[in-house]
């Protein structure tokens, strides 16, 4: 079989891999149709993020537990590409019962099982029996549990019956290709604080996660927010109703108002201090960047004296996703809008590269479903 690989910054290649089969009478062998560019996949395949996170961390600039997550050589190929995709079931064990050859499924990115303590209390990022890995998913290699890339023409997924979901009749695969991370990720940065603040206005802060602010501008408007202003630096980005801001948090005005919910997906020094500044008495802003540095500024007087709440973390996206999938069902929720870059499969190693928000590539089904 075919397997997309990242070999370093700016380089993807196929290789031909061994062939995948199950191993669990509860596991699935998938063929993945659509699969889209994650934030953070983007983010190494345009820098060189593994030797500076090595000596940043030699040096004590980033937190010291950093590479036991993400091993002692962080994003360093050659390893199978691509964790967020739609695709076909190609095959299924004696114990699966929810899907069958020919369904088309999203495949989430964390391996869960669905049945653990941490997956029955919905976090899902947090399985304790997927694996020995602290984060176990596709698409980057050994340190997170070698469980293989989305860019294959097989990909073996265990716990089946939990971790796949059908998508709904009569949407395209590629408009789901990023519910696998990306959507439910800022789905969730605004469902549950719009649950306890029903039609709250919403600030984002687009930045380095810049397809999940995105999404969750998307997700307050599809939840019934109020209004929705986002602010960005760029212009390929600016959507909902947009504000432009000073490239630096410095030149910016301490805080833009108050806002009932705020997303931070900006990840800049500077950028959660003004999210926090920003939020009215009783707010939640939730934070979907990565903050490596040490010592990253946290105004906890400020969330003290209004009575604000910060939310940060992984995202469970198995848990998020039947509510994902039923927004996207209804058309209040059109992931399809923020994807900049749509190409062929056999594009990908060159497509993937695009200066693009969000980059999706396809082909066509091999199989049909099932009528048993």
């Amino acid at each position: 079989m075919r397997t997309l690989f990242y070999l370093r910054k700016g380089t993807l290649e196929w290789v031909d891999a061994p062939d995948i089969d199950m191993t669990s009478d509860m596991d699935a062998i998938v063929r993945p149709i659509a699969v889209a560019r994650c934030d953070l996949d983007d983010a190494f395949l345009r820098h060189d993020l593994g030797r500076p996170l090595q000596l940043a961390h030699a040096a004590k600039l980033v937190d010291q537990r950093l590479l036991d997550y993400l091993g002692r050589k962080p994003f360093a190929g050659p390893f199978p590409f691509g964790h967020e995709c739609v695709a076909e079931v190609l095959e299924v064990g004696h114990e699966v019962r929810s899907v069958r050859r020919g369904d088309v499924v999203v495949v989430p990115f964390q391996i869960s099982c669905g049945s653990c303590r941490a997956c029955t209390t919905g976090l899902t990022a947090s399985c304790t029996t997927a694996g020995r890995t602290p984060v176990s998913m596709y698409g980057l290699g050994a340190a997170t549990g070698g469980w293989g890339g989305a860019m294959t023409d097989r990909l073996r997924v265990p716990y089946a019956d939990h971790m796949l979901l059908p998508i709904p009749p009569d949407v395209e695969p590629a408009t789901l290709a990023s519910a696998a991370d990306n959507i439910p990720d800022g789905w969730r940065a605004v469902a549950h604080p719009l649950n306890r603040r029903p039609s709250a206005p919403v600030l984002v802060l687009g930045g380095q996660a810049k397809s999940v602010g995105l999404y969750a501008a998307a997700s307050a408007l599809a939840l019934g927010a109020e209004s929705v202003d986002y602010l960005d630096t760029d212009p390929q980005r600016l959507g909902a109703r947009p504000v432009e801001r000073a490239a630096s948090w410095r030149r910016t005005p301490a805080r833009r108002g108050e806002y009932p919910v705020v997303v931070d997906a900006n990840g800049e020094r500077g950028a959660l201090a003004y999210a926090i500044k920003s939020l009215a008495p009783g707010g939640i802003c939730t934070s979907v960047a990565l903050y490596f540095a040490t010592g990253t500024r946290v105004p906890m007087w400020e969330l003290y004296v209004r009575q604000g709440t910060l939310t940060t973390g992984l995202a469970n996206a198995r848990a998020e996703l039947p509510a994902v999938l039923a927004a996207v069902a209804t058309g209040s929720l059109r992931p399809e809008l923020v994807t900049g870059v749509l190409a062929d499969w056999e594009d990908a190693p060159q497509a993937l590269l695009a200066r693009a928000t969000k980059v999706v590539v396809t082909r066509a089904r091999i199989t049909e479903a099932s009528t048993a």
